[in-house]
């Protein structure tokens, strides 16, 4: 499938609404994540190489807030276990429209693709199979912060032995120098992407009320208090960085 090209805050906006994932956001968000998240396509496609390494057969692999579902895609390309399926779950009805579009196409393409379900669901209410592996890709940064460990603790509570939970986020940090100098240096990974100082300044307006960034250490202590019993860092780029914690 072809995607547009970011030009969403590339004119001045009177007033710049709170960021939502909309049929706009949808159509352009390919090019938006990759141009605005380092190390994007890394980690997509080894959560693909790690969840194979943590997935049991007969269960389930779900990737919460899937958006396009890349995750998804990843998960099905890496993993060979039998009776493994995966379920790709967002809230917006744009996000869950193109995913499924996004996945026909891949069906198309390869042959022996573990099984996917789409659905649009809140995962603050969705009933949890039995579970492997668990992707949140840059998906907890837009719960409220009041909902994150019970959401942790149900997924721990639903992981099989042997699971993981990869959890992927943008962070912030502890020290004001060091929280200075990553948002400078991601700021410069935006504009060497071809983003305008408009851009930047307006889409930073949108999210900054959406998205609530939390530090390397509350990720941990917040996993350690739902009930996983090891957080491992296993990537980062700049202000991103990804984990996996094991039951």
């Amino acid at each position: 499938m072809t995607h547009d090209s970011d030009r969403l805050f590339a004119a001045p906006l009177a007033e710049v609404p709170d960021f939502v994932f909309n049929e706009d956001v949808a159509r352009v968000f390919p090019d938006m994540i990759k141009r605005s998240v380092p190390g994007y396509p890394t980690i997509v496609e080894n959560i693909g190489v790690l969840a194979a390494q943590f997935a049991q057969p007969d269960t389930c692999l779900y990737d919460l807030g899937a958006s396009l579902g890349a995750v998804t895609q990843a998960l099905r390309r890496h993993v060979k276990v039998d009776g493994c399926r995966v379920v790709a779950v967002d809230n917006s009805p744009a996000m869950v429209q193109r995913c499924r579009e996004y996945l026909h196409a891949q069906d198309a393409m390869f042959q022996e693709l573990l099984p996917v379900e789409v659905i649009e669901a809140d995962i603050l209410e969705l009933p949890l199979q039995t579970v492997s592996l668990v992707a949140l890709n840059f998906t907890l940064q837009f719960v409220a912060p009041n909902d994150r460990g019970a959401l942790l603790a149900r997924i721990r509570q639903a992981l099989c032995p042997g699971g993981a939970l990869i959890l992927s986020e943008k962070l912030r940090f502890e020290d004001d120098d060091e929280q200075a100098l990553l948002t400078d240096l991601h700021i410069a990974f935006k504009r060497a992407n071809g983003y305008s100082e408009l851009e930047i300044a307006q889409k930073r307006s949108a999210i900054e009320n959406v998205m609530k960034p939390d530090s390397l250490e509350a990720h941990r202590q917040r996993l350690l208090e739902a009930g996983f019993a090891r957080v491992v860092p296993w990537f980062q780029c700049l202000n991103f960085a990804s984990l996996i914690a094991l039951p």
